[in-house]
C-alpha cells in the first residue's frame, strides 16, 4: 500500500501588497496544524501564524482586516478561511504580537492557533465552559424584554416602562454590535454590525425604541443560531480526525512492556497493539494476528475487510474480534486520515464558478443598497413626497437588509458540506470546482486494469519457445517480474514461484541496469543478454506502425497465443535480445457491481470508452461483457493523452485510471479520477478525485452528488436574492418594518444554511 500525499492547486489568499482575483467567503476545514497555502514559499526570517477569530465570518470582516494590513510593516501575505474563521499570516519572525494587537484594534478577539490545535480546539479556547449558556441566556432575555416592550407600546399608558425595557434589551443584545460597528465605521467599512448599529440608532432617534429593541435582539438571536448551524458544517471534516484514538498501546523496547501513550508521541516504525473493538491509532502493516477491520471511515466500504500479517490498515478504522499488532508506517500527522483532512481543507479553499460570481455580485450589492437608502432618506422629503421621519424610517429598513452575508454564504457552506460528505464516503475531491464540474461530464474514459477489473490478474498458462531452455527462460522471467510492482509482473512472479523457486531451488539474482518503462514493460541485462518482459512489439523491438503482431509469434507459441485470443486473455512476452522466448497468459475478473455502474453512468447521459495498455483482445473481451463499444487497447501513455485531447474538442471529459501510464490523461481531462488505494502516487497526485476504495460505483454516486449540489446552490442563491428583492420592494413602498427586515436578512441566512446542511445527510 503506497502512501499518498494530496495536494491542491488553488487557495483563497491575498498578497498583502495586492489583491486576489475574487472576494468572499472561503471554506476551510479542521487541521492538525496551521494551514499553509500550497504555493507559499517562506523566505529566511519569515513565519506562518494562524489565528481563530470568532467574529470573522463575512466578507466585510475580511475586507476590514485586509485594509488594516495593506501597509503593515512585516506582513507579507494573508490567507482567509472565513467559514472556519481562521486567518493565516505570512510575516517576519517576531511580528506575532504586533499583528495580534492590530487585529484586536479592529474589535476582534483573536486566539492564536498552536501547532497541534484544530479549529474546533481553538474555538473551545475562545469560548470557555459556560460562556455559550450565558450568551444564549442573555440573548433570550433581550428578546423577551423587547417583545414585552413592543406589545406594551400599543397600550397608551406606561410609556416610560416600555422605554426602559427596550433600553435594557438593546444593552443586553447590542453592546458588542455597537462596539464592532464603531470600529468598522472608523475604518470606513460598512459591515453588518455597522449597518445594524446605524439602523438601530436611527430608530432610537426617531423615537421607535421598542422596534429598535426588537431589531437588535432578533438580530443577535439569529446570529447566534446561524453561528451554531455553521459550526456543524465547519466541524464535518474535523470529525474525520476525531475518529482516531488519542492514545494507543505502544511497545516500549527499553522497558520491554506495553505502554499506553499519546498517539502523537508514537514514532514511525513502532509496534502498537489494537484490542478487539478498538479503533486503530496509526497507519501500518499487520505484524501479528488475524482479524476483520471496518474500513468504512476511510474507504466507505460497508463490509469489514479481512486482515492478516502483511496487510495494510488505516488509522481510524475499527478492529474486529481479534487482537492485532501493527507496525506503524508513519506518525499521526502522516496518516491517511490526517492527509484526507488536509486535502479536504485545501479543497475547500478553491472557489467554484458560482462562488466567484456571488463574490463579485456581493461587492457591488451593499454600496448600491446603501446609496439607495441615502437617496430615500434625503430626496423624498426635499421634494415634499414624504416627511423626514417616514423617509428616514424607510431608509433604516433598507440598511438592515443591505449586508450580503446571506448571499455570500449561500455557496461555500453547500460546497463544504458536499466535500465533507464525499470524504466520509471515501471519495476525496480536490476542490469545489471539480465537484461542481462533475455534473457537466458527457464522456468518461476508463482504464481497464484496476478500474473495471480487480487489478489482481492471475497467471493461468505459459509456454516457452522451442529455441529456449525452459528452466533458464522461466527463471529470467521470474527475476524480472520480481523487481516490478506492476500487477501483471506480480501475477507472473507468483505464478512461477512454485516452478522456479520451490522445485528447482533457483535464487533470485541481482539484475544489472534494471529499467521499468510505463506502458511497455521491464528490462534488464542478465549474463550479458538484454531481457525484456512486457508488450509484444516492444519486446521484439519492432515499430508498431510496421508490424503484424500475429506474424511475430513463433510457430511453437502460436497455439497458446491463439487460444488466449479466444479466451480474451492478457499477454505478456519475454524476449532476449529481441528474440521471443516465452508467452504468459493472464486473466482478470470484473469488479463487483461494475456492470450495474456502467448502465447507471449511461443513464446519466455519459458516453463511455475503455483505454488500456493491455492487448486489444483482452480489452475487447472485457468491453463485450459490459456492452461498451468504444474500445482501445495496446495504448501507450502518450496515446491515452492524445485520445483525451481529441475527445475534449467535443465533450466534457472524465478520465478514470490508477497507474503511472494514466497520469498524463488524468491531468488533461476535465476531471481525473484516480482509484485511490491501488493507485500509484503519480496518479493520485495528478487526479482531481480519488476513489479510496477503488469502487467504480463511487463515480456514479459522486456525479449524482454534483447534480444535487448544483440544485442546492441554485436554491440558495434564489432564496437569498429572492428574499432580498421582495423586502427591498416592500421597503421602498413603505410596507416593511425594521424587525421584518431583520427576518429578511438573517432569516435568509438561516434558510441557506439549513438547506446546505441537507447535503451532509446524503447517502
Amino acid at each position: 500500500m503506497a502512501k499518498h500525499n494530496y495536494s491542491m492547486q488553488d487557495a483563497h489568499s491575498l498578497d498583502v501588497h495586492g489583491h486576489d482575483d475574487h472576494c468572499g467567503s472561503c471554506a476551510g476545514a479542521e487541521t492538525l496544524s496551521p494551514a499553509a497555502p500550497v504555493d507559499i514559499n517562506l523566505q529566511a526570517g519569515q513565519a506562518l501564524t494562524q489565528w481563530f477569530i470568532e467574529e470573522m465570518d463575512c466578507p466585510t470582516e475580511e475586507q476590514l482586516i485586509r485594509k488594516r494590513f495593506a501597509h503593515f510593516q512585516g506582513v507579507e501575505r494573508l490567507d482567509f478561511q472565513l467559514m472556519q474563521r481562521l486567518l493565516t499570516v505570512q510575516h517576519e519572525i517576531g511580528q506575532e504580537q504586533a499583528i495580534e494587537q492590530a487585529i484586536v484594534g479592529l474589535g476582534f478577539n483573536p486566539v492564536r492557533n498552536s501547532a497541534q490545535g484544530s479549529a474546533a480546539q481553538v474555538r473551545a479556547q475562545a469560548e470557555p465552559t459556560g460562556q455559550g449558556r450565558w450568551e444564549i441566556g442573555r440573548i433570550s432575555a433581550a428578546v423577551v424584554l423587547a417583545l414585552v416592550a413592543e406589545l406594551g407600546s400599543w397600550i397608551q399608558t406606561g410609556h416610560w416602562l416600555w422605554l426602559l425595557l427596550a433600553m435594557v434589551a438593546i444593552a443586553l443584545s447590542g453592546l458588542q454590535v455597537y462596539k464592532k460597528g464603531w470600529v468598522a465605521i472608523k475604518n470606513r467599512n460598512l459591515n453588518i454590525n455597522a449597518l445594524m448599529s446605524i439602523a438601530v440608532t436611527g430608530a432610537v432617534l426617531i423615537g421607535e425604541w421598542p422596534e429598535a429593541a426588537m431589531v437588535m435582539s432578533l438580530f443577535a438571536l439569529a446570529e447566534w443560531i446561524e453561528a451554531r448551524s455553521l459550526d456543524r458544517a465547519r466541524d464535518a471534516v474535523g470529525q474525520l480526525l476525531s475518529i482516531a484514538p488519542e492514545q494507543a498501546f505502544f511497545w516500549d523496547d527499553h522497558r520491554a512492556q506495553w505502554q499506553q501513550v499519546d498517539t502523537a508521541r508514537i514514532p514511525a516504525g513502532s509496534l502498537i497493539r489494537v484490542r478487539p473493538g478498538d479503533r486503530i491509532a496509526l497507519d501500518g502493516y499487520v505484524e501479528q494476528g488475524i482479524s476483520e477491520v471496518n474500513q468504512a471511515p476511510i474507504t466507505g466500504e460497508s463490509a469489514p475487510v479481512a486482515k492478516r500479517k502483511g496487510d495494510f490498515v488505516y488509522a481510524g478504522t475499527i478492529n474486529g474480534m481479534a487482537e492485532l499488532q501493527v507496525r506503524t508506517q508513519g506518525t499521526a500527522q502522516e496518516s491517511t486520515l490526517a492527509q484526507i483532512a488536509r486535502a479536504v481543507q485545501q479543497a475547500q479553499q478553491a472557489s467554484t464558478p458560482l462562488e466567484r460570481f456571488v463574490d463579485r455580485f456581493a461587492r457591488i450589492y451593499t454600496p448600491i443598497v446603501v446609496l439607495l437608502a441615502v437617496g430615500i432618506a434625503v430626496l423624498p422629503p426635499l421634494f415634499g413626497w414624504l416627511g423626514w421621519f417616514d423617509a428616514l424610517y424607510k431608509a433604516l429598513v433598507l440598511l438592515v437588509i443591505a449586508c450580503p452575508c446571506a448571499l455570500v454564504i449561500s455557496t461555500p457552506i453547500a460546497v463544504v458540506s458536499g466535500l465533507a460528505v464525499s470524504a466520509r464516503h471515501g471519495v476525496l475531491i480536490k476542490g469545489g470546482a471539480y465537484l461542481e464540474r462533475l455534473r457537466h461530464l458527457t464522456f468518461l474514459a476508463l482504464d481497464k486494469t484496476g478500474t473495471l477489473t480487480t487489478g489482481r490478474p492471475r497467471l493461468y498458462k505459459h509456454a516457452v519457445a522451442d529455441s529456449g531452455d525452459s528452466t533458464q527462460v522461466l527463471a529470467c522471467a521470474h527475476d524480472l517480474a520480481a523487481r516490478s510492482d506492476h500487477p501483471s509482473s506480480q501475477a507472473i512472479q507468483q505464478g512461477l514461484q512454485q516452478v522456479v523457486v520451490a522445485e528447482s531451488g533457483h535464487a533470485v539474482r541481482e539484475l544489472i541496469d534494471f529499467e521499468a518503462l510505463p506502458g511497455r514493460g521491464v528490462q534488464s541485462s542478465i549474463d550479458g543478454v538484454v531481457y525484456r518482459l512486457g508488450q509484444l512489439l516492444w519486446a521484439v523491438g519492432v515499430d508498431p506502425s510496421q508490424a503484424d503482431e500475429s506474424a511475430l509469434i513463433p510457430a511453437s507459441l502460436r497455439p497458446v497465443y491463439e487460444a488466449g485470443l479466444q479466451a480474451g486473455a492478457s499477454f505478456v512476452f519475454l524476449s532476449a535480445d529481441h528474440e521471443l522466448l516465452a508467452i504468459f497468459l493472464l486473466e482478470d475478473s470484473l469488479k463487483p457491481g461494475v456492470a450495474d455502474t456502467v448502465r447507471a453512468l449511461r443513464h446519466e447521459g455519459l458516453e463511455l470508452a475503455i483505454l488500456s495498455g493491455d492487448a486489444p483482445a483482452a480489452v475487447h473481451h472485457i468491453a463485450a461483457q459490459l456492452g461498451i463499444t468504444g474500445v482501445y487497447g495496446g495504448l501507450l501513455p502518450e496515446q491515452k493523452l492524445a485520445f483525451v485531447e481529441r475527445v475534449l474538442d467535443m465533450h466534457s471529459v472524465g478520465m478514470v485510471g490508477d497507474g503511472i501510464n494514466d497520469a498524463p490523461a488524468l491531468a488533461k481531462a476535465d476531471v481525473g479520477f484516480a482509484m485511490g488505494s491501488l493507485g500509484s502516487d503519480m496518479a493520485i497526485e495528478t487526479a482531481d478525485v480519488a476513489i479510496m476504495n477503488d469502487d467504480l460505483r463511487q463515480i456514479h454516486w459522486v456525479v449524482r452528488l454534483s447534480h444535487r449540489l448544483h440544485r442546492i446552490l441554485v436554491e440558495n442563491i434564489s432564496i437569498a436574492l429572492g428574499i432580498k428583492a421582495v423586502f427591498l420592494f416592500w421597503a421602498i413602498l413603505g410596507e416593511a418594518t425594521m424587525w421584518m427586515a431583520v427576518f429578511a436578512d438573517v432569516g435568509a441566512s438561516l434558510l441557506v444554511v439549513f438547506n446546505s446542511l441537507r447535503l451532509l445527510r446524503n447517502k
